[in-house]
């Protein structure tokens, strides 16, 4: 079957060209400019791929399973780089499922396992996270659902886009009922290192064969354009059948990607770089949970990781209404809807981006909005 669009992407492709003077929801932190990594860049480096190993650069994937808490665990042959954590889940997506085999998916979630799922042909099952219960993870609805022919579960920790965390305890359950019915347990774990209340949970990959991780250096880091992730995964054939298919999709990693993704992880520029996206991403949350706070008709559970969470909407107000009508004059501001999520009543509210995405003049704008829409219509 054919990939279809999905919402979050149709929204995407629909607003590009609407120039908004500001942005609520911006899901990453500030990007770092490339002359900040053209000190540690060779000159002299060949545009080719990188020569040594089709699964990326050999002290990249090191890197990869220091900051996942793998080093030492697992080895760099158990690490694939990819065109980002998305390639890295449509790998292992692709190879795994087939026409009519269950996947179990959470909502609100990341919604590209879904999709990939819907050409497969594959049993789709949602396990939904509630708002009334702090958008956690339901394990005994997990438990009702995975079934002896369920072939996979895909979850994202931290939630994205609710910013929920599992902790160890909570991920370790689930291993329990992926390996009860033999499933793929495959964890993306694209705001991983961005936790506000606890510490990073432990990957997947090193809990359980069966295990996949999968991450990048574009939510923490900033470095979406890198297009550079990873996947991790201890059982040797599921690594190589992803290099299978990525030989017959994007072929080979982009070596600038992976050169200066190594250069971004190595420890010495990892840890400040950490640090200074915690710290600015904890300053803009209390902003915004201020901010919350201050509307009469709107409302979140703050994320506790990442960049993002989902504000609730009043009652009556669609979610792509509102953002569509954010996009026009007087309020040239961009939020993505929450019918990308499964969720129309609410808004996805962001933190990210630094600067350059004017956040206060995007929160005066919206709230300004939520005045002017009253009783099912704008004044």
């Amino acid at each position: 079957m054919k990939v279809k669009i999905h919402r979050l992407f149709q929204y995407l492709l629909e607003t590009v060209e609407a120039e908004p003077e500001a942005i609520v929801g911006f899901s990453l932190s500030e990007s770092p400019k490339l002359g900040e990594f053209m000190g540690d860049l060779d000159p002299e480096l060949p545009l080719d791929w990188n020569n040594r190993d089709f699964r990326g650069l050999p002290e990249l994937r090191t890197h990869v399973l220091r900051q996942a808490g793998l080093d030492g665990v697992l080895t760099p042959k158990d690490v694939l780089i990819t065109a980002g954590a998305a390639e890295a889940n449509y790998l292992a997506i692709m190879q795994t499922l087939e026409p009519g085999d269950r996947i179990v998916v959470e909502s609100p979630g990341w919604p590209q396992a879904e999709v990939l799922a819907q050409a497969i042909g594959a049993e789709i099952v949602r396990v939904n996270r509630r708002e009334e219960d702090g958008w956690r993870l339901p394990l005994d609805r997990m438990r009702d659902v995975v079934t002896a022919d369920t072939k996979m579960i895909f979850v994202t920790n931290p939630n994205n886009p609710t910013g929920d965390v599992m902790d160890a305890a909570t991920l370790q359950e689930l291993v329990q009922i992926a390996d009860g019915a033999g499933a793929w347990l495959l964890v993306d774990e694209v705001y991983a290192g961005l936790e506000w209340d606890g510490p990073r949970a432990p990957s997947v990959a090193g809990m359980y064969a069966r295990g996949i991780t999968t991450g990048s250096v574009s939510k923490a880091l900033g470095l979406q354009g890198l297009r550079t992730g990873w996947l991790i995964c201890p059982d040797p054939g599921l690594v190589m059948d992803a290099v299978i298919l990525r030989e017959n999709s994007s072929e080979i990693m982009n070596i600038m990607g992976e050169v200066i993704a190594e250069i971004a992880l190595r420890p010495a520029r990892l840890a400040p770089a950490m640090e200074k996206a915690r710290a600015e991403g904890a300053a803009n949350l209390a902003e915004m949970n201020d901010w919350v706070a201050d509307q009469e008709h709107l409302s979140w559970i703050p994320p506790r990781a990442g960049l993002i969470g989902l504000g609730r909407l009043p009652e009556g107000l669609d979610s792509d209404a509102f953002a569509t009508r954010l996009l026009d004059d007087p309020y040239r501001t961009f939020l993505l809807p929450g019918s990308a999520y499964h969720e129309p009543h609410h808004i996805r509210l962001g933190v990210g981006g630094g600067a350059g995405v004017n956040l206060g003049k995007g929160l005066t704008r919206v709230a300004q909005a939520l005045k002017d829409w009253k009783d099912g219509a704008w004044n």
